[in-house]
């Protein structure tokens, strides 16, 4: 089937395609749109235009976005195979992707604008107003594409902006089709889909019209995104990286944990920014938890994300398996120990096995850098102070958690991670209601609530005087 942009309300096409791979088998099985400098251009002009009378009408803004999360809803069986096809993902992830992408359009709905009366006595009335940006820029990625989409449009639509969103190359079909379900829900040009490779979204970065950028990506990307707003000074959300360390504490039950930690780290096969990446086990528990962690995994179907049964699907794209590869390879060569997988599965599709880790330290790649895949490093400790002290040694400060029986040791320990989410005996619970963001390398801004609300608002104070 053709997919097509959606640009001023319309289904727009490109001159020039581009193939678009089932990371399961390696086939190219459908074309993308390869939108030109000149489409782009359309698209934003007709955000542009569409800004005012979408910023008028606050009560239609949010009866619209109720209508949008039906709207997808509706969809979500035509669309989850197509993601699963072009992500890698099981199919009932692809749903439950699809789902909470649709939900948050209703959350976002609910949400309160941050106007507030700071004044009002009989001389002067000061209030703070909340004032759409303008036209915004939302580039994702591919690990979930149509989530991320969806809780970036949200929360931009709401405060009155318009919206250009810019896909991965790698699973760019789920968002077009999403952008073809909200054409009809939608004012032409508030919401504007196009697609194509790094020069597209490198033209809208640096688009004289767009004044704000929420982009969820790689940290070298970020900074690149992060250079080309500067000179004109547009506001940007930067989602980034991370190597999120879990803490388990000596009084902590293997037994009970084990599943817990191990789908903190290889949910989505490892390619969650905010999974697991290593674990720091005190070392009175370490052996015991690492053959609980082996039993989980021995126990993981991987396969075809199409293939009844499948939990784990494939690495999305080519370089980001080879990239596990090397790493598990430089890993092997500074001598980790491979206690379950460290090797790819079959010859076709990009399956890596389940890989856990020992025997590997600090220092070594796969430790000290994200590896987005499904591999987990283990290592043990004797300190809680430098199991700490080691969690925080990176240039990422995404998430982290702590893991024990004595839940006020473990939230104790847990307050001293240098990251924008620190758990206690869970990883990966994320909530549209709570600021999601990093420190360090891992972003900039918030998403989610009301904080991410606030970055898609110019504050205005309005002060009147009394006459």
């Amino acid at each position: 089937m053709p997919y097509d942009m959606t640009i001023a309300g319309k289904a727009v096409r490109a001159e020039h395609t581009f193939g678009v791979t089932n990371p399961a088998d390696e086939s190219i099985f459908a074309e993308a749109p390869d939108c030109s400098r000149e489409q782009l251009d359309t698209a934003v002009a007709a955000a542009a235009a569409a800004g005012p009378a979408w910023a008028a009408d606050e009560a239609r803004r949010r009866q619209l976005l109720k209508e949008c999360c039906e709207a997808l809803k509706a969809r979500v069986g035509e669309i989850a195979p197509v993601l699963t096809r072009e992500q890698g993902k099981p199919a009932k992830n692809a749903v439950g992707e699809l789902i909470g992408a649709a939900l948050s359009f209703l959350f976002n709905a609910s949400l309160e604008l941050p106007n507030e009366l700071v004044q009002d006595d009989d001389n002067v009335r000061i209030e703070v107003r909340a004032r759409p940006l303008g036209v915004v820029a939302a580039i994702t990625p591919w690990n979930y594409p149509v989530l991320i989409a969806c809780a970036k449009i949200g929360p931009a639509l709401l405060a009155g902006n318009t919206v250009v969103l810019k896909p991965s190359p790698y699973t760019p079909l789920s968002t077009l089709m999403m952008g073809e379900v909200l054409r009809d829900a939608l004012p032409p040009g508030v919401l504007n889909v196009v697609s194509g490779g790094d020069d597209v979204g490198a033209w809208l970065s640096e688009h004289p019209l767009v004044r704000k950028i929420s982009f969820t990506g790689s940290v070298a990307t970020g900074k690149r995104v992060a250079a080309s707003a500067a000179p004109d000074l547009k506001r940007i959300t930067l989602e980034l990286g991370g190597n999120d360390a879990a803490i388990v504490l000596p009084d902590a039950d293997p037994g009970r944990l084990a599943e817990k930690l191990f789908w903190g780290a290889f949910d989505n096969s490892g390619q969650t920014c905010a999974a697991i990446k290593r674990i720091y086990a005190h070392e009175s528990i370490y052996p015991a938890l690492l053959e609980k962690l082996s039993d989980v995994a021995r126990g993981v179907k991987t396969g075809d994300g199409m293939a009844p049964g499948s939990q784990l699907g494939p690495i999305n794209n080519r370089p980001q398996f080879e990239r596990v590869c090397e790493l598990v390879e430089d890993a092997r060569r500074h001598g980790a120990r491979p206690l379950v997988g460290g090797e790819r599965m079959g010859e076709r599709g990009y399956f890596f096995s389940p890989t856990l880790l020992s025997e590997v330290s600090d220092g070594v790649r796969v430790v000290d850098e994200e590896q987005f895949g499904p591999v987990l490093p283990v290592l043990p400790y004797s300190d809680i102070e430098d199991a700490v002290a080691r969690a925080n040694a990176t240039h990422f400060g995404l998430g982290g958690s702590v893991w024990g029986t004595d839940v006020e040791r473990a939230s104790e320990v847990a307050s001293q991670l240098d990251c924008g989410t620190a758990w206690v005996n869970s990883h990966l619970s994320i909530v549209p209601y709570a600021p999601f963001g990093g420190h360090k390398w891992s972003g900039l801004g918030l998403e989610n609530g009301k904080w991410g609300l606030s970055g898609y608002c110019e504050l205005q104070t309005f002060h009147t005087t009394k006459v």
